[in-house]
């Protein structure tokens, strides 16, 4: 639990969670992830029109990992591709099944995350601790949906309840 408080924490303040009153449509959401012995906590910051139209506008992750890591710059290209994948998967990403068949029949009919949908930042901090090192490919994945969830809720009232985001009506106002 000392872990996971401590990425929670630190994302929170390297987010700036908290300290500033954000205007109606914008919003903050926090989620947390343990997986493969990794501690992860984000920070979604988002902007949804009157329209309903999304924007993730930045991203915060903080990562217990353990002690040491080799590759710095790769680790956080895990990370924000991490990032980049989930964000897509929340947003696009769905099989239709009709009579026991995927209609889909191609990857034009699967639509992806495009540059456009991708976060304008997405900051990566790791924390150095004396736990041994563990795994960094998915404990990234996972928190991105609910922290963007509760980030629209913080700047919507509406509650998310089913994915993909492309299929929910999200205006407000």
């Amino acid at each position: 639990a000392a872990r996971m408080k401590r990425v929670l924490r630190e994302a929170a303040d390297r987010a700036g969670w908290g300290r500033r009153r954000l205007p109606r449509g914008q919003g903050q959401g926090i989620a947390f992830h343990f997986c493969h012995r990794g501690y992860v906590a984000e920070v979604a910051e988002v902007t949804v029109s009157k329209a309903g139209a999304l924007k993730v506008d930045r991203v915060v992750v903080v990562c217990d990992i353990g002690a040491q890591i080799v590759n710095l710059s790769g680790a956080e290209n895990q990370v924000q591709g991490s990032i980049i994948d989930a964000l897509g998967a929340l947003m696009f990403q769905e099989l239709d099944i009709q009579r026991g068949r995927v209609v889909q029949g191609n990857f034009s009919e699967y639509p992806m995350i495009e540059m456009s949908d991708a976060p304008s930042r997405v900051e990566v901090h790791f924390l150095k601790t004396d736990h041994p090192v563990t795994g960094l490919g998915e404990p990234a994945f996972p928190p991105l949906a609910p922290a963007v969830c509760n980030a629209i809720y913080a700047a919507t009232g509406r509650r998310v309840r089913q994915l993909p985001l492309r299929r929910i009506d999200l205006r407000w106002n």
